[in-house]
């Protein structure tokens, strides 16, 4: 990230109060602009056969229909509200100020997602998931962002791949309600790598959309970070 950009959001952060530096932060995230991709994700889950992880007989099964796209954001909002607790309760190294705010702020909607959902689904909620860090170095700034990056680009395209299979009109507002916030933190999280990277070529396609990945493209890649079996046989997908 330029550090002179840097600089002068953290100066504008000093020169406020708390609340009104949490209004400002969360304009920031406001207003930029929308991006995803899922290029960290996929790797990670190319040594995993495309089967292994969405279909399997046993496991925590997701349910039918909208019940199971439901659950299956459910288990991804988990994944993300999971990850940016850890963030925030181990900043990395030499972390600012502006950056622990911006993370936090993203920590907090995932939580809130993660609830709405657990909430929404009542008994049908599939229970709380162990994840799996093990290869996140949550020391280190690079593979921290790096991670925030794949999982927010994920996030976004899997919102998108699965709400052409959402029935019902209520949950296909909601689903857009929420993929539109994570869209904002993927654009964000891009900036702090690199400043103007929010919509890059590499996430949008040449007629300016974003793209979009089925749920068990999704689940196959979000798979090595997820060590609770999940059972996505009737799944909605494509």
């Amino acid at each position: 990230m330029n550090d002179q950009y840097l600089k002068e959001k953290e100066d504008l952060y000093s020169t406020e109060n708390s609340t009104t530096t949490a209004l400002k932060r969360r304009s920031f995230l406001k207003y930029a602009g929308a991006s995803m991709a899922v290029t960290a994700l996929a790797v990670a889950g190319c040594s995993k056969d495309d089967n292994d992880f969405p279909g399997m007989d046993e496991g925590v099964y997701l349910g039918k229909g909208d019940i199971a796209i439901l659950n299956y954001a459910y288990a991804l909002e988990q994944l993300e509200a999971a990850f940016y607790t850890k963030v925030a309760e181990t900043p990395y190294s030499g972390i600012s100020e502006l950056e622990k705010a911006l993370l936090t702020d993203i920590r907090d909607h995932e939580i809130a997602h993660r609830e709405f959902f657990k909430a929404a689904l009542q008994t049908s909620a599939i229970p709380n998931l162990e994840v799996d860090f093990s290869s996140i170095n949550f020391g280190s700034r690079d593979s921290v962002l790096a991670t925030a990056k794949a999982f927010e680009d994920l996030g976004v395209s899997a919102y998108n791949g699965a709400g052409q299979l959402i029935e019902k009109g209520e949950y296909l507002l909601l689903a857009g309600k929420i993929v539109s916030v994570e869209a904002r933190h993927a654009a964000l999280v891009r900036d702090l790598i690199q400043n103007g990277s929010f919509a890059g070529s590499d996430v949008i396609d040449m007629n300016g959309l974003e793209k979009s990945l089925s749920p068990s493209k999704v689940l196959t890649a979000a798979a090595p970070f997820i060590k609770t079996k999940i059972n996505a046989r009737d799944l909605p997908t494509y």
